[in-house]
């Protein structure tokens, strides 16, 4: 599926310049290959830039391993992931790291979620029997992972302050999209797991599942009870506090059970660290192979053309269109993380941070995730060739998502 989307995004690209090069447009060939070259190097810019981090975060990971601690995590949360997970073996070391990156993505700890979630990889590959093909658990983890769990878009409330301020908008309140973007990760991830979980044949009318989604609901509704009143600066720094905090907690925890077990931590950490190396490297052939086909299809214009000809058919239907404006930033965040928040400024800016638009394209923002690059990379990285269904349920759960976020914008602000 991927090489098939990866061709069709070249093909198609090549037409539609070629049909604006017939119509007088000179330049059009080479802004597509000024597009292809710096698209390139932000691929090697980005993954050479992932090689510190990955070094760090795995090295710590080795050192909680060794310690017990990632083995604990992985039983806090075993009935729920026995579940969802049944082909993972109860203890093995995936469970914690998978738990490890969910708490990551729920925070909106970005740079501590990926090395973990592609450390979270390789360990599912150790217990793959089929080496060159996804299996079971590791579509049901991307899945998940790409559904955009995320209890406190922190990035998204910084921007809109940010340019709240540049408007001139005394008293604004950046964080007033806590709440429907609370609703658009649960939704996304929800259809997530329903789309996989009815493709594996995964029962999940159980007393585990129930269980986690009552408590997810709980927590929310207690996060908003606790933030959802504070001033915007305040509960930035409230979020923050709570993200980092509890990050670097974790951290000093692995070192200080490592020490009390009399581990050698220093040495744990070398040795993870050097596998954060090697897997940094590995993904750079795969995300520079999928950036480059997506710069391809949004320099030709062709994302410009699939958004006109959706609102032609919503005017057509007698709908309201007031969502078309901010639709970009949902298709463009399947494709490109920064593409899609540099969409989403644009809407800010054109349209206002405070306007219908402006609201929606920051709860798309944060309540979506970016599919084909977490897919090309989390596959990459450890040699999966063949994705057998696991794009077209991550597909299913950003299309969704993204229908559940402009229904959600619309009752809430419209």
């Amino acid at each position: 599926m991927l090489n098939l989307i990866w061709t069709g995004f070249f093909l198609v690209g090549f037409v539609a310049a070629l049909l604006q090069a017939l119509q007088g447009d000179a330049d059009i060939f080479s802004r597509v290959l000024t597009s292809l070259f710096d698209t390139a190097k932000t691929g090697f810019e980005i993954s050479l830039g992932l090689t510190g981090v990955m070094s760090l975060w795995l090295g710590l990971m080795k050192i909680g391993e060794r310690g017990g601690l990632i083995q604990l995590f992985g039983r806090a949360l075993g009935p729920f992931f026995r579940r969802i997970f049944p082909d993972i073996p109860p203890g093995h070391p995936a469970g914690g790291s998978i738990v490890m990156n969910f708490s990551a993505n729920l925070l909106g700890l970005d740079n501590a979620a990926t090395p973990l979630g592609l450390k979270a990889m390789r360990e599912l590959q150790d217990i793959n029997p089929k080496p060159d093909t996804a299996s079971n658990p590791m579509i049901m983890f991307l899945v998940l992972n790409t559904a955009g769990i995320t209890l406190i878009p922190t990035s998204v409330i910084a921007i809109r302050q940010s340019l709240a301020v540049k408007q001139g908008l005394a008293g604004f309140n950046a964080a007033d999209i806590f709440l429907p973007t609370l609703l658009g990760t649960f939704i996304s991830f929800s259809a997530g797991l329903i789309a996989v979980a009815l493709w594996q044949r995964v029962n999940l009318l159980n007393r585990a599942v129930i269980g986690f989604f009552a408590a997810f609901l709980a927590l929310m509704g207690g996060l908003y009870a606790w933030l959802g009143n504070l001033p915007p600066e305040q509960m930035t720094q409230m979020i923050s506090l709570l993200g980092s905090g509890l990050i670097v907690s974790i951290v000093v925890l692995f070192i200080a059970v490592a020490a009390w077990r009399r581990i050698n931590a220093y040495e744990a950490f070398v040795e993870g660290a050097k596998e954060g190396f090697g897997v940094a490297v590995q993904i750079i052939p795969y995300l520079i192979a999928m950036l480059v086909a997506i710069s391809v299809f949004r320099s030709t214009g062709c994302m410009a053309y699939v958004i006109e000809a959706i609102r032609v058919a919503v005017v057509a239907l007698g709908m309201n269109a007031d969502f078309v404006p901010a639709l970009p930033v949902g298709l463009m965040k399947t494709l490109s993380g920064s593409g899609a928040r540099g969409l989403m400024v644009d809407v800010m800016t054109t349209y206002g941070v405070d306007s219908f638009q402006g609201k929606l394209a920051a709860i798309i923002q944060g309540s979506t995730e970016t599919t084909l690059y977490v897919l090309a990379v989390y596959f990459g990285s450890v040699n999966i060739s063949k994705t057998r269904y696991a794009l077209a349920c991550g597909l299913i759960a950003d299309a969704v998502g993204l229908v559940g976020a402009i229904a959600i914008a619309y009752w809430f602000y419209h």
